[in-house]
């Protein structure tokens, strides 16, 4: 298990069943429904070549209209920059293509499944991410208050960072039924996880996650809890997540979201790229050799400037060049925001509950900024010590989290000088790139007092605030307390036979829509969700042999609480 602080031990899991990110709030399991040999569903003769507007070329909107275009139905993209959305991968010139920085997604979960799923049909390779502490990671260093702790394991770190990991697995256990919850999702004991998860919601959905760390016994320490939100589990410290819904901390905790990360070789945006150009043998009513580029003649639509309902109960898009279309159906998986600034909509899209939460929705602010080097040079020994030149790093300092990508001794890397959340995020908004790497590198001395890192910087750097791209406004979706109710809407708005007729027809994807969000394995959970939608939709249906979300949706529907 991968942690800067070790967590509860995962069960063994059965033979070729991982954990998965399919529950708890409606544990579907997607990743046996895309490998099954009867496929999603099929649709009436007269329906194939029928075309849907997809709006969004993220990884959402591409696995829309990828499963889409199988089905035998024709997907109009629209995409107002570059496809891939968040999972955007810059290169840098003069460097191989495998030297990339991951602006966006970088780490995968293999409880991934659905997304693995993709991955592995268009031929990806990963590679272990190393997280702090990870099996793979040569060395951490954790800085806090002025002091570094050098660690190769958990076991090397002060006997503080055990008791507060201690205290996580305590809490984790006695306020949270983690050991069984775990045990049904490896399980797919859907049952046992709908009693378990359906008693938490009504208690826990106003809490906070410093709330619940706060009532927690384990955690009457207020320098266990600094401690913990500094270091945290997984991929570091959460005190950024410390005012969001304790839900949210859960349902990464129970689906071993936040553990044994991998990256995509040669970067994430290849997924989405490929699958655009990606030819599937199974296909219904396209000639073999469609794929979604044949399709829109190698590109897709520019993006989109207003969306209304037209008559009798279509979808019209104009997009940002002005030209004007109508569907019979249409999927919407770009930012959810962009419906309430970005583009011109009529209000007759969606129930005003629908549009309440949309405008309800938390999102989280994110920045990073990388530099190409010369070669790992951390790798190097120091002569006094022994220990690695320079670590993976986590500190108190404004870089707070410092990764090393790469391990080729005689090829070039890459350093991610800092990735930050929400508050920390917001710190460097207003500085420039280069004012950037200088605070940084600044901050690195203080730790590394006799590494001088900017004389193996061999490329300009780059960096990204999310909350400041003009099409995402944000990193990824983050319910507060109390927005349970707000993501039940959204994420449930797939199945729209209780809408009314006038508000059918159009579909909500993405990430910040899924119970997951900020994980790629989201955006295909929504899109899957969508696709059934526009299936049932147009007449079609699934295999009895497998059921689509919709078809189970009664027996596994998130509970709903009451107004």
């Amino acid at each position: 298990m991968t942690s800067a602080l070790p967590t509860a031990i995962h069960h063994d899991e059965p033979a070729g069943r991982p954990i998965t990110m399919f529950g708890p709030d409606f544990p579907f399991a997607y990743d046996d429904f895309l490998a099954h040999p009867a496929g999603l569903g099929s649709l009436p003769a007269d329906r194939h070549g029928t075309e849907v507007a997809v709006i969004g070329g993220g990884l959402s909107g591409i696995v829309t209209a990828y499963e889409l275009m199988k089905l035998g139905l024709r997907p109009v993209v629209y995409e107002i920059a570059e496809i891939g959305g968040r999972l955007r991968t810059v290169n840098f010139p003069g460097c191989p293509d495998d030297v990339v920085a991951e602006m966006g997604a970088m780490r995968f979960p293999p409880a991934s499944t659905a997304l693995f799923h993709y991955i592995d049909k268009v031929g990806l390779e990963t590679t272990p991410f190393p997280n702090p502490l990870a099996p793979g990671t040569p060395s951490t260093v954790v800085d806090l208050k002025g002091e570094s702790h050098y660690a190769r394991t958990a076991d090397e770190l002060p006997a503080v960072f055990g008791k507060v990991a201690a205290a996580w697995d305590s809490t984790l256990s006695e306020q949270a039924a983690f050991t069984e919850m775990q045990k049904a999702i490896r399980d797919r004991d859907v049952k046992t996880i709908k009693r378990l998860w359906n008693e938490l919601v009504p208690r826990l959905d106003n809490q906070t996650f410093y709330g619940f760390l706060c009532d927690s016994p384990a955690f009457a320490s207020f320098r266990d809890r600094e401690i913990f939100g500094q270091v945290g589990f997984g991929t570091g410290g959460w005190d950024t997540d410390f005012p969001n819904s304790i839900l949210e901390i859960l349902r990464v905790v129970y689906t071993g979201a936040d553990d044994e990360h991998r990256s995509i070789v040669g970067g994430s945006r290849q997924l989405p790229s490929r699958l655009w150009e990606h030819a599937p043998e199974d296909i219904a009513f396209w000639p073999a050799g469609t794929s979604l580029s044949s399709l829109h003649g190698g590109s897709p639509n520019p993006g989109v400037a207003r969306l209304h309902r037209t008559a009798p109960n279509n979808i019209t898009v104009t997009d940002t060049e002005g030209r004007i279309r109508t569907y019979p159906a249409a999927v919407f998986t770009a930012q959810s925001w962009m419906l309430l600034s970005k583009i011109e909509c009529d209000e007759a899209l969606f129930p005003i509950d629908h549009w309440t939460a949309i405008e309800r929705t938390h999102y989280m602010e994110s920045s990073k900024v990388f530099v190409p080097v010369d070669r790992p040079f951390w790798l190097d020994k120091d002569p006094e010590t022994g220990r690695d030149t320079m670590s993976m790093t986590l500190t108190d300092r404004m870089p707070r989290g410092t990764y090393l990508l790469g391990d080729d001794p005689d090829a070039p890397a890459v350093i991610c000088l800092s990735y930050t959340w929400a508050d920390d995020s917001l710190k460097w908004l207003p500085l420039s790139v280069s004012e950037r790497v200088e605070v940084m590198l600044q901050s690195l001395r203080e730790i590394y007092p006799g590494v001088d890192v900017r004389r193996h910087i061999i490329g300009d750097p780059v960096t990204v605030s999310w909350e400041a791209e003009p099409h995402f406004m944000g990193a990824f979706k983050a319910n507060l307390p109390g927005h349970y109710r707000y993501q039940h809407r959204l994420f449930t708005h797939f199945k729209q036979d209780g809408l009314e007729e006038r508000h059918r027809g159009l579909f909500l994807a993405g990430d910040d829509v899924s119970w997951t969000a900020g994980w790629a394995e989201g955006a295909v959970h929504t899109a899957l969700n969508a696709v059934w939608g526009v299936l049932h939709h147009f007449g079609g249906e699934t295999d009895p042999a497998n059921p689509g979300p919709g078809d189970v949706y009664d027996e596994i529907a998130p509970v709903e609480l009451p107004d």
